[in-house]
């Protein structure tokens, strides 16, 4: 298909292994940190290391000095710990841990997009059902391309909405992000259906 922003995620995924994760840290990550550092700018804050696995080899994509979408919206919801402490000892240099602490979950996120995205779309669309999406238990919304228009909420963009479902495993967090989806409408909503499917298949055994 056409190249796109990211349609959905999930986390954790078992195809980064801790080799793999050694392997980013020890050629990836501190080459690139002490890098900065030499250059005499010591990097401080969040750094998006995009990347591609190649025969289980990581290769750096981009480089970001922000969150990714739709990565963060699986990634923060299973942060067990007060994220915005965790930004402040960064911020302050007194970050000297090795571990944070995430709960014993899964997370996916669905993306809801324009009818027409990546291509033209057209926006000013009326959502609905978010009001019984926001009583779901551990769902969020995160809303990227919307707006209020006459107290109404309207589509405002391509990537329209986020919706992230926790729960203790991947299927039953797969299925309950696509239970919320399916509460929320609006004129050409159009979304990926195969959000966690090729790691569902890689983790089978584990499911049942």
């Amino acid at each position: 298909g056409k190249n796109t922003g990211g349609m959905g995620a999930y986390a954790p995924a078992s195809i980064v292994t801790s080799e793999i994760l050694e392997q980013v840290k020890t050629e990836i990550i501190t080459p690139t940190l002490d890098g900065m550092s030499a250059e005499g700018h010591p990097y401080k804050g969040c750094l998006y290391v995009g990347l591609m696995l190649t025969n289980n080899r990581p290769k750096v994509v981009e480089y970001n000095c922000r969150f990714g979408d739709p990565e963060t919206q699986v990634i923060l919801p299973l942060l067990d710990e007060d994220f915005a402490e965790l930004m402040l000892e960064v911020a302050e240099g007194k970050l000297n841990r090795t571990e944070i602490k995430l709960k014993n979950q899964s997370a996916v996120c669905v993306v809801l997009a324009s009818g027409g995205y990546p291509d033209a779309y057209q926006t000013g669309k009326e959502i609905f059902g978010l009001q019984e999406v926001s009583l779901m238990h551990d769902v969020l919304t995160f809303h990227s391309g919307t707006k209020t228009r006459n107290e109404k909420l309207e589509t405002a963009g391509g990537r329209v909405l986020g919706v992230t479902a926790l729960d203790n495993t991947l299927r039953h967090a797969t299925e309950r992000a696509y239970q919320a989806v399916n509460n929320i409408h609006f004129d050409r909503m159009h979304f990926r259906r195969d959000i966690g499917q090729k790691e569902l298949q890689r983790t089978r055994h584990k499911e049942q």
